[in-house]
């Protein structure tokens, strides 16, 4: 590699190690951290045990006889490990940590999510460096630098997101595409509220790429078959327990609701789709979730008729992907973690600051200030600073009030996909 090549690969790996040993060391204080990867690993082992990890008591008791029980683990904490909500397939991939005691499985995931980062960091980097190396170092460092939480609560998003970055390198440089279907097929399998509207570009922009979008969906098709064989000798009703599992953690004061009243909307803890800004103006699933498809919905369906309308570029591709993770983000239920798939916007915010001009500008201040309000030590030092404000949300001025600054997430992630969607509208139709 160039000297240019080690000099970044070294900011990117300091930067994520960084926040793996601030995450893992948060971890090894609190009772109620590792959280979710707790939710699969004794999922997995449940299984492994043949018994049903849906049902709530069987989960529950083998967590308890495993000894994953904390004493001082809340109620809420504990519920987020035996409320499975988690596709089979996730608990499919995890079933070989689960073979191994926790201190070794939770140890590996923690490596293998810090080197799934790094690579595909690095990869991502490699791509905006064709046009403005020095700029995507410094957007790519500050997110891995803010990815305390993937460590923290071992989400798989650290590895389905790094999963979709390496996919797109190896599609768009037309190398390792194998590997790169496999890597989208994994992701698309274990979070497909992650790498589904990745895939669903592939899908749109026709040629060689549709041919990718496809090999994808057979081997996604392919692993969630052979999950479900698994799954289904020992919990023969698992989709109506996971039904019901969501609904209750979905519900007012559940671990997934986007209410205002919950206790999800502050800090690391925030949920970051559009429901959750929306419920603050009328705390009504029937309201905040139609507002919400609806604004998503017209933003997705003009993205989608330029892809198909649209021949197929390499700055075309970096456009859509811009426009469409943030869309991503808003769309359907994602918290914090989920949001480093932000990275995919690093190549066409370095393409057009390459550009130049006062678009270039607005490209870094909009990226920028997505990456920074996802941002796991932003959004701390912004909790600290709104936690004892008492803004009344009775009228439509302490809503919008509390709206930019409880929710700035949201607001922001909004700004980016109209930006790069206006970009994207726009710059097919200078060249028409």
């Amino acid at each position: 590699m160039t000297r240019i090549r080690w000099v970044a690969l070294t900011w990117i790996m300091s930067s994520c190690v960084l926040s793996a040993f601030w995450g893992f060391s948060l971890m090894r204080t609190s009772p109620i951290l590792m959280v979710d990867f707790k939710a699969y690993y004794y999922g997995a082992r449940c299984l492994l045990q043949h018994h049903d990890p849906y049902d709530v008591s069987e989960l529950e008791e083998v967590y308890r006889t495993d000894g994953g029980k904390h004493p001082l683990e809340t109620i809420k904490a504990r519920q987020a490990v035996t409320i499975n909500i988690n596709l089979p397939t996730t608990l499919i991939f995890v079933a070989p940590f689960a073979m191994l005691p926790w201190g070794a499985a939770h140890l590996l995931w923690t490596i293998l999510t810090a080197g799934s980062l790094i690579i595909a960091a690095f990869l991502v980097w490699d791509l905006g460096a064709n046009y403005a190396p020095a700029i995507s170092g410094v957007l790519i460092c500050f997110v891995l630098a803010n990815t305390e939480v993937f460590f923290a609560v071992g989400n798989t998003a650290g590895i389905v997101v790094s999963l979709c970055l390496v996919a797109v390198w190896c599609f768009l440089k037309d190398r390792f595409v194998w590997a790169g279907v496999l890597c989208l097929a994994i992701g698309l399998a274990m979070k497909p509220n992650d790498a589904g509207l990745v895939w669903l570009y592939f899908l749109l922009a026709g040629g060689i790429y549709r041919k990718r979008a496809l090999q994808t969906l057979l081997v996604t098709a392919v692993l969630g078959l052979a999950a479900i064989v698994w799954v289904t000798p020992v919990a023969p009703h698992w989709m109506q327990e996971r039904d019901s599992n969501f609904v209750v953690t979905s519900a007012p004061g559940g671990g997934n609701d986007p209410g205002p009243t919950a206790d999800n909307g502050r800090g690391t803890r925030l949920i970051i789709d559009l429901q959750s800004a929306l419920a603050i103006f009328r705390d009504d699933p029937r309201i905040y979730n139609s507002v919400s498809y609806l604004v998503c919905g017209a933003l997705l369906l003009a993205w989608a008729v330029r892809t198909l309308r649209v021949r197929f570029s390499s700055t075309h591709a970096w456009l859509a992907l811009a426009a469409v993770v943030p869309i991503t983000m808003l769309m359907t239920y994602h918290r914090v973690h989920d949001s480093k798939l932000l990275l995919l916007t690093i190549p066409a915010c370095a393409l057009l600051w390459a550009e130049g001009g006062l678009i270039g500008w607005l490209a870094l201040l909009v990226t920028f200030a997505g990456i920074v309000f996802t941002g796991d030590i932003a959004l701390t030092v912004l909790d600290i600073l709104t936690k004892h404000l008492q803004i009344s949300t009775a009228g439509l001025s302490g809503q919008m009030l509390t709206v930019a600054l409880m929710r700035p997430t949201q607001l922001t992630l909004l700004a980016m996909s109209i930006f790069y969607l206006w970009i994207y509208l726009r710059r097919e139709t200078e060249r028409s």
